[in-house]
Formats: structure tokens, sequence, C-alpha cells
């Protein structure tokens, strides 16, 4: 029995979690659970970055106090970042990636370095929030910072640093920076020149699975953890998802890592970009194993979660069983309208206007809002997969959904009917599974190339096929 641990840093929360190895299954055990999100200062939204240390080294001790732990890995989600300089002190707070310092600076650096030449350079979806863009904006808002920083560490790479004292970037977070070449599989370096970002910034590039070494020793000291070794995994919380897709062998699934975003893709051997991709505005970020993820990034649960923060936070069945009892295909929105993007206390009266303006019927209550939400949610992913089975010439016949979303059934079933394909639920808690079950094979707690086999004979997931009712 060997045991390894999992930092899990999502937008809207954290967890550290116990994962043992025994008679080739996993077994899962969150041990500490911590609220994240974004602190609003007079200069914008940021990251409570020492907060998370604070949450990742109580969590970790924890673990520690189940016996010897033999090794530690974290993942986040992707594009933001921290600066330090020459010794190795934050330099700034992190910025949150729904910071609207991005606003118009996506258009401004297309004046200097075109679209298309950014995307055939490196196949990553537009999006303001994209690391690119909040570094031409970082700079816009403090003249010469840039040049003053001497590191710049994505946020799971900054976790690692303090773990193992050693600066990597880790190559599936690296990809999501709209900076890397997914064909090398380096930093673009023409490209951080065309964009006058420096490139003395960027650290080394390492695969998922690298040892880094001990934790060290004056903070294993403290929490228990003597001995365990840093394992990047793959850092990027939908690359640790996907790694964890518990499918058989064969091309005929997608994935959906279903949570804040939802991350609608497929696995290719190679990165896939082209004058339709562009069009289509798809992502190649780079997955475990040598493969790349195809992806899109569609807004997720994130206006639903925003909607129940509007409504004091009501329990989720009695949510959801209303919506289930609310009209299926009344009205939808646009999950990826502009006005949703910004945390607000007003997001069901964006819901209900976004529908009287499109002329729809106006979802009255909670349980007709989040009906249309989901459905919205739906009818979005179904686009999505239509997209991915034409760019790749290969039939989609069978969905995975992992992820938080994989617990609403709703949600499952609507995907399912609105795309007119096998949904398969589960795991829920596919980042943390992906996280330590990269960890275990670089240990060898587990056999190369057997995480999914070990997926699929740990838990069962749920199947849900199309139907003409939700």
């Amino acid at each position: 029995m060997t045991r390894h641990v999992a930092v899990d840093l999502g937008a809207s929360g954290g967890r550290v979690a116990l994962g043992t190895i025994e008679d080739g299954k996993l077994a899962v055990d969150v041990l500490h659970r911590f609220s994240n999100g974004g602190v609003w200062l007079p200069t914008g939204l940021y990251w409570d970055v020492v907060g998370l240390w604070r949450e990742i080294l109580f969590g970790l001790k924890q673990a520690g106090d189940h016996g010897p732990i033999a090794s530690v890995g974290v993942n986040s989600w992707g594009v933001d970042y921290v600066l330090l300089d020459e010794s190795d002190l934050l330099i700034d707070q992190p910025h949150h990636y729904r910071d609207a310092r991005t606003d118009g600076v996506m258009e401004q650096l297309f004046h200097t370095v075109s679209r298309q030449s950014i995307y055939e350079r490196t196949g990553i979806q537009f999006m303001s929030l994209n690391t690119i863009f909040q570094l031409v904006a970082h700079e816009q808002q403090a003249p010469g910072i840039l040049n003053r920083a001497q590191s710049l560490l994505l946020m799971p790479d900054l976790f690692h640093f303090w773990l193992s004292g050693k600066k990597v970037s880790e190559l599936t977070i690296a990809s999501t920076s709209q900076l890397f070449d997914p064909r090398s599989r380096t930093w673009h370096d023409d490209l951080l020149r065309d964009c006058r970002i420096p490139r003395h910034l960027f650290q080394e590039i390492v695969e998922p699975g690298t040892v880094l070494g001990e934790v060290q020793p004056e903070i294993a000291g403290q929490i228990g953890l003597l001995g365990a070794m840093v394992i990047v995994p793959a850092a990027h919380d939908t690359a640790s998802a996907v790694a964890a897709v518990p499918a058989e062998r064969g091309n005929d699934w997608a994935y959906i890592s279903s949570g804040t975003w939802a991350l609608a893709g497929v696995e290719s051997a190679a990165p896939v970009i082209s004058g339709q991709t562009l069009e289509l505005n798809l992502t190649n970020e780079a997955g475990v194993g040598g493969t790349t993820r195809l992806l899109k990034n569609i807004v997720g649960l994130w206006i639903l979660q925003e909607c129940r923060r509007a409504w004091g936070d009501p329990d989720d069945a009695d949510m959801y069983a209303e919506a289930a009892n609310s009209r299926a295909g009344a009205n939808t929105i646009d999950p990826d309208d502009p006005r949703f993007l910004q945390p607000c206390d007003q997001m069901p009266e964006k819901v209900q206007a976004f529908c009287a303006e499109t002329g729809q019927a106006i979802p009255q209550n909670p349980g007709e809002i989040t009906r249309c939400v989901l459905d919205s949610l739906a009818k979005k992913t179904a686009e999505v997969l239509d997209q991915l089975e034409r760019v790749t010439e290969n039939p989609i016949r069978k969905v995975h959904i992992v992820g938080g979303g994989s617990q609403i059934g709703l949600l499952n079933q609507v995907v399912a009917n609105a795309s007119g394909r096998t949904v398969i639920a589960g795991p829920t808690d596919a980042t943390l599974t992906g996280n330590l079950l990269v960890q275990a094979e670089s240990f060898g707690s587990i056999p190369l190339g057997t995480i999914r086999e070990v997926v699929r004979r740990s838990e069962k997931p749920l199947v849900f096929e199309p139907s003409a009712r939700a």
C-alpha cells in the first residue's frame, strides 16, 4: 500500500486528498476542503495566494497524520501567474483571470501580432483571460514590471516551488498560456519577442510525472511529510481530469470536464491547427503521455453558481428537482455572452434579461432559471461536440462527463438528449484521481500505462442514454 497526496485548486474552492493504492485500485479520501475566490482591491481582482498556501499546509499536515506519504503534487486552473523578484519574493499578488484589466487588450495586441499569426503558432482558443493578454495588460497597468521581475510561475508551479525549492513549468499548465509552441512543446520564443514579453521570465518546461525532489525539510518537518517527494502531476486541472477519463481504447469518445468551466474535447495524437479550428476557436492543450487535448472552453456551472449565490445558496437537491419539473427547452441563453463573465449579484436578472431581449419566455423562478441554464449548457456542448466530430472526421458516440458536474443527473441527461449521444458520468473526483495516478505511475505504485485501467477498476460510472424526456 502506498499513499500519495493531491492538492486540487479550483476557482471556487480547493481540496487536499489522500490517495491510497492497494490491490490495483485507488481509494480517494478528501481530507480538507476550503473556499477560494477573487479578492477585490482598489487596483483590481486578485487571488489570495498566501491564504491558499496556508490551507494547503493545513491539508498536508492532515495527510501526514495518516502515516508515511510517498509524494505530493498540485494542480490548478490555468492562465494565472505570479511574478517573483531576484530574491524570489512576490512582486505583485496574482491577478484573477476575471479581472477587467484585460478588457480590449486582445484587440489591441492584434494590431501588433495578428490573430491568425498567434493561432497558427499556438493553436489556442482566444479568450481575453489568457496569459498572453494578461501580461500585456500587466505591463500597461505597471510599466516596466515585466523587466523588473526575474521569474514567472503559473499557479501550480508556484506551489511546487514553495514545496520543493525548484522552479519549473509543468507542460500542461504551460500550454494554457497561449505562449507555448504545441509542436515543439516549448515556449514560443518568437511570439514572446513579438509581444515584447521578456523571455527570461519563463522556466524550463517539464513533463507530468517529473520528480522535483523531497519536500523542503523546513516545511516537511512542520507538516509530517519528511521524505515525501514532490512529483508534478498534470498540473492543469483539466489535464488531470482527462487523464482519469475511464475510456476504453479507441477514438469514438469525447470528454467534458464539468465544473465552473465546461471543457469539451477529444484526445489527439498531435495538435490540430487549421483555418477551420481557428474559425471554430478550438484550442490545443498538452495532455498526459504526449497527447493533445483538442477542446473548447465553455462557460460551465459558473452562471448557475452565481445565481445560487444570489439566491442565498439553496439546497442543491431542491434546486435541481424544481428545474426537472420546469418545461424543457422553454428558453436558452448564450453562456459565452460577455455579460455572464464577471462576478455579480444580479446573475438571475441577467439570465432573464437575455431571454427578454431575444424574444423568449422569461424564466420566473429559481427552478425555471436553473433549467434555462442547464438546457443552454447542454445545447452549447452539443454544438461543440458536432464541431469536434467534423474537424477530426471521427464519429463521437460516447461522452464521458467527469468532475463536479457529473453529479448533476439532470445535466447529464439533458447533454445526452441535446447531443444524441450516450453519456457516461464519473468519476466525480476526476481531477484528484488523475493527479494522484500520475504521481503513482511516476513513483512506481502502478505499472506504466495503466492509469485508465485503474480508474475503471476503482469505481463504476453512471450511464445516460438519449431520451425524448429529461
